[in-house]
């Protein structure tokens, strides 16, 4: 199974663990800056990774590339996604760049895998967050970095 880690990072921490899912699994991460459509369509298993800013925005480098997404086929595509947030500085908005991510993937033909419980979160709102269960996985490496590593290899475990 060929799987592909399309990521976009600032300040690191969703390139690592971009790089984390990438040695777990044999795949190869690579930034979305660098990405081509192809990148997008030619893997059995497509896993994203955005960090959200602000109040629920992508991250820079997935704004200025979402092209790249919205023009790919993924009709062929298990899909999974994570992303990287602050529950604690923005729980109104924590990791809401999974659920935009998500909408994209399944207008694109995706089929979505990888949906998480939110149990052990302490937010308020979030568009990742549908029918009581988060659309990938959450990661807050500022507030529950020790957690990081389990929920990684927990959710690996489901979407393989």
């Amino acid at each position: 199974m060929s799987v592909t880690i399309i990521y976009g990072s600032d300040g690191g921490c969703t390139r690592k663990i971009a790089n984390k899912i990438a040695s777990k699994t044999g795949g190869r991460a690579l930034d979305i800056k660098k990405a081509e459509v192809a990148d997008f369509e030619n893997a059995s298993l497509l896993i994203l990774g955005c960090p959200t800013y602000a109040d629920g925005e992508l991250q820079s480098d997935w704004l200025d590339h979402l092209d790249k997404l919205e023009q790919a086929d993924l009709g062929r595509c298990r899909v999974a996604i994570f992303g990287t947030g602050d529950q604690v500085n923005y729980p109104g908005s924590f990791v809401d760049a999974i659920g935009i991510l998500y909408d994209i993937a399944v207008e694109r033909g995706a089929q979505l895998v990888g949906h998480t419980d939110p149990a052990g979160y302490d937010f308020s709102e979030s568009a990742a967050l549908r029918d009581g269960r988060f659309l990938g996985l959450a990661i807050d490496e500022d507030n529950q970095a020790g957690k990081t590593e389990a929920r990684v290899t927990q959710w690996l475990a489901t979407i393989r």
